[in-house]
């Protein structure tokens, strides 16, 4: 690369091979592009501008920016990574792929956009995140990320002392009740068809919280359009204010099946994610994976975290390259 920072303008994509693009443009993407950034890489984020996080109002549990609303965050992220050269398009990946090698026998990859555009690039870091997937409850989709929750953590300190409701989704919500029991002494389990052992209704018992076996038919709401409660298969109407449900994630692979990462499924049919192992690295030499791609449970903290452990993994193995190459070069000249 140049001695200069490279500076690109937002909308034109650079016609010269790029260090690194990232795809994702939330918490991973934008932390492994400030590091990249920082360090003088040329670096492009592709962000298709669909954040997980979109329909929560404030982000919680990560220190200082707690209660900040998430695109808030998003926006004070891509203004460090532009401040340090950095470039955000916004758009989607249509296909990524290996491409031919340099000439000095380096990686390249090809990206081409949903518009139709290209760029080459020596890395590529995947921070795509994931999509939720909610039982289908009729009425249950339209409060997700509000009176519907998934993440004690990310919301329960906000709907603490209301009347929740767990919509068992398989073994993970047995777990999920204990941490919202400890938000609230009105929660109710609904079963949805799913087992649960003895053990586990004493300690239910023991934590009074109340087991519905009957099987929910509809979220029903207020006359404003706020959640009131489920009515159960029986037509009884059950009074909840707040439900909670362990959905089933799933790594966003839109426009990557060129790069042929591998991919888990996680137990109990939690969900699938791209696997990725130290600082994310995969087995694709060349392609990192950072955030909830690989790590389904990560909140926007540890995201982050991993972000910048990628970005600054793949600038060390840059520099080994760059390293590499000059090496050879000399030699070249010299011989």
């Amino acid at each position: 690369m140049s001695a200069q920072t490279p500076h690109y303008d937002s909308d034109a994509l650079p016609t010269e091979t790029v260090d690194v693009v990232v795809i994702g443009g939330g918490a991973a993407g934008l932390n492994g592009a400030l590091m990249l950034a920082r360090s003088r890489r040329s670096v492009v984020v592709i962000d298709s501008g669909t954040p997980r996080n979109a329909p929560a109002s404030a982000m919680h549990g990560f220190i200082v920016l707690d209660g900040t609303p998430p695109p808030e965050i998003l926006k004070r992220g891509r203004r460090q990574v532009r401040e340090y050269g950095g470039q955000i398009v916004f758009e989607e990946v249509a296909t990524a792929e290996p491409a031919a090698p340099s000439t000095d026998g380096d990686l390249r990859f090809a990206i081409t956009l949903a518009d139709g555009r290209t760029l080459t690039a020596r890395r590529v870091l995947v921070a795509t995140g994931l999509r939720d997937v909610l039982p289908e409850v009729p009425g249950l989709a339209r409060h997700w990320g509000r009176n519907v929750v998934h993440c004690p953590y990310c919301h329960g300190y906000e709907v603490r002392d209301e009347p929740i409701g767990i919509l068992a989704t398989g073994p993970a919500s047995v777990h999920h009740a204990w941490l919202f029991r400890q938000l609230t002494d009105d929660l109710v389990y609904f079963t949805r068809g799913t087992e649960l052992d003895t053990d586990t209704r004493a300690r239910f018992a023991a934590r009074n919280i109340r087991i519905i076996e009957t099987d929910v038919k509809e979220v029903v709401n207020d006359d404003d359009g706020t959640l009131s409660g489920v009515r159960l298969t029986d037509y009884t109407f059950v009074e909840r204010r707040v439900l909670a449900v362990a959905t089933q994630m799933q790594a966003r692979t839109e426009g990557l099946d060129g790069l042929k990462l591998p991919m888990e499924d996680l137990p109990h049919n939690m969900g699938r994610r791209f696997a990725s192992a130290v600082a994310g690295t995969t087995e694709i030499p060349g392609v990192w994976v950072a955030g909830n791609a690989t790590d389904l449970t990560a909140q926007v903290g540890a995201s982050a975290a991993a972000g910048a452990l990628a970005g600054s993994h793949i600038n060390a193995l840059l520099a080994t390259a760059d390293t590499d190459a000059a090496l050879a070069a000399a030699q070249k000249t010299t011989g």
